[in-house]
């Protein structure tokens, strides 16, 4: 059973989900941004889209008006009416007069080298006095290179970028002054007047946007991915009938069908093991009882040839007689053991629920195993405990694994050897162990040694069945208990079962 919760917690940084999220944002982030930028800039370039003729026929148009009202009053105090005049105008304009005197509206930056020369090229003679026939030449301001204020050169785009228009203002026949139009717009100017609104629109949109992919894209997808997980972590606690909805017709579809038919080829082939370990458990136990009837003639007969009138003569009829008898107690308790294993695994045994005493349990665990144990030189010891502990278990099923403990450790203690019988409370269990100081189990053998017919050492394969330590295993599990292994060779090997217990 999968011990990670219902749910996996990852980190914001490791989420697909927020990763594809934040892209997404960062991405619209970007795009908008630049076509913030991009509009500001064209409308710069562009005096926010206006015909390239507006400025320069605005120049003019003042131009004219400050002619006009020469001509009524000679002695105008131009100044002093341009600065008045140009605070009325819808467009800013500067007024650059003959004496190098600068009249602008506030905000408006005149160039330095922007200065009036002391005579102008004379208009035609057709135009004095008016508009006249002729068109008004626009003369560039001295001190600035280049080329003339309307003519600047070609922007990145293609088109000619828009610059300062001028027009002359003329008085008797000369120049007293020009009027400067600057660009409408310009690439500051655009930024304050429409940059705010702009960034407020692209901030609105990029909160709408993301809100319309997340409900939209993302979170479906994330909720599909979702209950793929799901299915999967409950498919690996063992719900084998857990699938992943398979919606949608896109690639996290095709993953989910992916899914869905991989769990249901394991499901089926799980069904399958089932079955067969089911029929392996039921001809085992088959098998096992159908021999215990050829078995028990078998030592019959044997015991009837050991008997007085029936012994052979020659020696070697008396030691076939002795193997005959040995062999078939051997394959007997084999097939008993397999009996047992077999109704354990498939829980066709019932167990008792009492209460057992431990010092009672390891006094007849030591006296069943005595002779033997004082054959081999070997000692058997009870370590002292303090309390009378008791387990909750079935009597006989418990001292059965421990006898197939007791006698696991005997066969592999030398002569001089001891083995130990301890007990301890831990919390709501009891922790039975036996320990011996023999040559003990090498640490890739300890995975195994629970495992039906396995043995550490090949060369004793006809000194036990191979299934005591199974029958152990099995046993304890039933009572809901359990049974581990640790060893340091030469040193100590000890075998714990901890089981529920019961206070005296």
């Amino acid at each position: 059973m999968s011990d990670s919760p219902a749910r996996s917690t990852r980190g914001f940084g490791r989420s697909l989900y927020w990763r594809i999220g934040l892209g997404f944002i960062l991405f619209l982030g970007m795009t908008l941004g630049l076509q913030v930028g991009l509009f500001i800039w064209v409308a710069g370039e562009t005096e926010g889209g206006m015909p390239a003729r507006m400025g320069r026929d605005f120049a003019e148009l003042v131009a004219a008006e400050f002619e006009s009202e020469l001509t009524r009053n000679p002695a105008l105090d131009l100044e002093a009416y341009a600065k008045r005049r140009i605070g009325e105008l819808h467009r800013p304009a500067v007024v650059l007069l003959a004496d190098g005197r600068v009249v602008a509206p506030p905000g408006i930056d005149v160039p330095q080298g922007m200065r009036m020369p002391g005579a102008f090229k004379r208009r035609s003679p057709g135009s004095a006095g008016g508009r006249g026939v002729a068109p008004r030449e626009r003369m560039p301001p001295p001190g600035m290179a280049g080329p003339p204020p309307g003519l600047v050169p070609r922007g990145p785009f293609g088109g000619p970028r828009r610059g300062p228009e001028m027009a002359s203002i003329e008085h008797n026949g000369e120049v007293v002054g020009v009027v400067w139009v600057p660009p409408l717009t310009g690439l500051g100017r655009a930024a304050d007047v429409i940059g705010t609104p702009l960034a407020i629109g692209a901030f609105l949109l990029l909160i709408a946007g993301t809100a319309l992919a997340a409900l939209v894209i993302f979170r479906p997808a994330q909720a599909r991915l979702r209950a793929l997980e799901d299915a999967a972590r409950r498919f690996g606690e063992g719900d084998l009938t857990a699938r992943a909805p398979a919606i949608g017709g896109d690639e996290v579809s095709a993953v989910a069908d992916a899914f869905n038919r991989m769990a249901a080829d394991l499901a089926a082939r799980q069904a399958q093991l089932v079955e067969a370990d089911r029929a392996r458990r039921q001809l085992l136990a088959d098998v096992s009882h159908e021999l215990m009837t050829p078995l028990t003639a078998i030592r019959g007969y044997a015991e009837t040839l050991a008997l007085p009138q029936f012994t052979p003569q020659a020696a070697e009829g008396l030691r076939a007689v002795k193997v005959i008898q040995e062999e078939g107690e051997r394959i007997e308790r084999l097939v008993g053991d397999l009996l047992d294993l077999a109704r354990f695994e498939a829980g066709g045994i019932s167990l008792a629920q009492e209460s057992v005493a431990v010092d009672e349990l390891f006094e007849r665990v030591s006296e069943r195993h005595a002779k033997t144990a004082e054959d081999k030189q070997v000692s058997i010891v009870i370590e002292p405990h303090d309390e009378d502990l008791r387990l909750v278990g079935d009597p006989m099923r418990i001292e059965q694994a421990m006898q197939n403990l007791a006698a696991n450790a005997l066969k592999h203690t030398p002569p001089g050897g001891q083995i130990r019988l301890g007990a301890r409370q831990d919390g709501g269990s009891m922790v039975l162990t036996v320990s011996d100081n023999g040559a003990g189990i090498p640490a890739e053998h300890l995975p195994h040694v629970f495992d039906r017919f396995y043995k550490a050492d090949r060369s004793r394969s006809q000194s036990g069945s191979g299934l005591g330590l199974s029958i152990v295993k099995a046993i304890i599990e039933r009572h809901g208990g359990r049974v581990a292994a640790r060893s340091t060779p030469y040193v100590e090997t000890v075998f714990e079962v901890t089981l529920p217990t019961l206070r005296a």
